[in-house]
C-alpha cells in the first residue's frame, strides 16, 4: 500500500482520536450493548440494534486509523530547508492576479484538510498546481469557474 503523507499535527489528531476511541468510546459502547441485553427479546429492542450500530461505526474507525497510521509517511516541515519551494507541509501565500487578493494555504494530509481554516489536500487541484514551484512564479490553477493565475508571495515552514 502506498504511503499516505501527513504532518506532524495530522498524525497526533489521529493518534488522540483512536486513544479516544479505544478507551472512551469502545467501553461505552459495550456498556450499552450489555444494558439492552438485559431488556430482553433482542428482535425488537432498538436500543439494542442501536449500539450494535455505533459499535459497527467505532470498530471501523479504529481499523481506518490504524490503516492510516500504519501507512503514514509523517513529514516535519520545520526540520527540512527553506529553499522558498512549495512542498508538502508548508504554508503558501497566493496573490490573485485578477483581484489582487491574498490567501494563505497549508499543504496538508488528505485527512487533515479544512479548506475553513486554510488547510488544503495534497491531492485538491490548487495544491497539485503548486507543488514544486518557487516564490514568485506565477501558477495557473484551473477551477470548476475556469482557471485562476496566482503568484506565490511566500513560502513559509511552520
Amino acid at each position: 500500500m502506498n504511503k499516505v503523507p501527513m504532518t506532524v499535527a495530522g498524525e497526533a489528531s489521529l493518534r488522540r482520536e483512536l486513544e479516544q476511541l479505544k478507551s472512551e468510546a469502545r467501553p461505552q459502547v459495550i456498556a450499552a450493548i450489555a444494558e439492552a441485553r438485559e431488556h430482553g427479546d433482542l428482535k425488537e429492542n432498538a436500543e439494542y440494534h442501536a449500539a450494535r450500530e455505533q459499535q459497527g461505526f467505532i470498530e471501523g474507525r479504529i481499523q481506518e486509523i490504524e490503516g492510516k497510521l500504519s501507512n503514514a509517511q509523517v513529514i516535519d516541515v520545520t526540520k527540512l530547508p527553506r529553499t522558498g519551494k512549495v512542498i508538502f507541509g508548508v504554508t503558501v501565500e497566493l496573490i490573485n492576479l485578477d483581484t489582487d487578493e491574498e490567501v494563505k494555504y497549508r499543504i496538508v494530509g488528505e485527512d487533515e484538510a479544512n479548506i475553513k481554516s486554510g488547510r488544503i489536500s495534497v491531492t485538491s487541484p490548487i495544491a497539485r498546481a503548486l507543488i514544486g514551484k518557487e516564490e514568485g512564479d506565477v501558477v495557473v490553477v484551473k477551477t470548476p469557474g475556469g482557471s485562476v493565475e496566482y503568484e506565490i508571495g511566500g513560502v513559509e515552514h511552520l
